[in-house]
């Protein structure tokens, strides 16, 4: 009879203690302490934006066609920022030079970049 209600007794401890040990954050148990190291740094995606733009109107620049924007691997919309920033920057490169050119295209970019992603960027899916 003893040994029943030290069972029982067992059986409703048990659980509260473990559910002690949760809630307190038992050491052994619990997650790992912080690292000192901090974290990584993201990239804006107008930043991104901006990066993959400029390096595809740089390469699109010389050509007479511009390409598949998907094999670029840009958005819709991106791509249409790097069909103006190259119409720009091949008109540019013909009265100024190609060192215009160069800078027109990284002005362009950051600015068409910034100005699609204050306005909510690609919300209509991945492509757009």
């Amino acid at each position: 009879m003893a040994m029943g209600r030290v069972l029982r007794a067992g059986a409703v401890l048990l659980p509260a203690l473990l559910a002690a040990g949760a809630v307190t954050g038992c050491a052994a148990a619990g997650p790992p302490a912080a690292s000192a190291s901090p974290s990584p740094r993201t990239t804006p995606p107008e930043e991104l934006c901006t990066r993959l733009v400029a390096h595809w109107s740089r390469e699109v620049l010389d050509g007479d066609t511009y390409g598949d924007y998907q094999s670029m691997g840009l958005s819709n919309g991106q791509y249409e920022i790097l069909r103006e920033v190259v119409d720009a920057a091949r008109a540019e490169r013909k009265r100024r030079g190609e060192r215009a050119a160069e800078a027109l295209i990284d002005r362009r970019a950051r600015a068409g970049c910034v100005d699609w992603y204050r306005t909510g960027g690609p919300s209509n899916g991945p492509w757009q």
